[in-house]
């Protein structure tokens, strides 16, 4: 992996992409996950949510009110999935440019990654500023498929990285044959 990135905007715009595959493996397995669990613990979920909404749908909601509009209240509506999206895509691409600079980051290979920003979304910052409900009020199968689900964004995002770094920037040969 090269340390030194040349370019902190060409690693953003890597970290950005990979955040965007992180984010679609992450909805595969979280769905998987949710179908199988009980309807009470669904309805106990939903009932969880202000506007029965995901956070994504209602950042979306709150960003539609504040330019004067109105989003259909459905989900998932395309703002809502775009908001979703967002949340994987930003974060993936500060990820993008750590990664090169905390010399800790890259060894987790994303785990690190996506249990914090499990942490910090889904249990403290939504909470926060009532995105969702407070987190005592979801059931422990939430926050399991959540931890999990953010888990898999984390190593989805930094093996996608490690893809683009060996495709994009490949070691010269001189640099393979003096190293082994």
């Amino acid at each position: 992996m090269h340390t030194q990135p040349k370019n902190p905007v060409s690693e953003a715009l890597k970290g950005a992409v990979a955040g965007a595959a992180g984010v679609w493996a992450m909805d595969r397995v979280g769905w998987y996950m949710y179908r199988r669990e009980d309807a009470s613990t669904i309805q106990r979920e939903l009932a969880a949510r202000p506007g029965g909404l995901d956070p994504a749908h209602n950042i979306a909601n709150r960003l539609a009110g504040a330019l004067g509009t109105e989003l259909n209240p459905r989900q998932p509506n395309p703002w809502g999935v775009a908001a979703h999206f967002a949340l994987g895509v930003l974060p993936g691409a500060l990820y993008g440019v750590l990664r090169h600079r905390v010399k800790e980051l890259p060894k987790a290979q994303g785990f690190v990654y996506g249990a914090g920003l499990f942490v910090l979304n889904d249990e403290i910052v939504n909470a926060a500023l009532k995105l969702s409900g407070p987190p005592q009020a979801y059931p422990w199968q939430a926050h399991v498929r959540g931890l999990v689900s953010h888990i898999v964004l984390g190593m989805v995002t930094d093996a996608v990285l490690r893809v683009m770094d060996r495709e994009l920037h490949p070691v010269p040969v001189e640099q393979v044959s003096r190293s082994t």
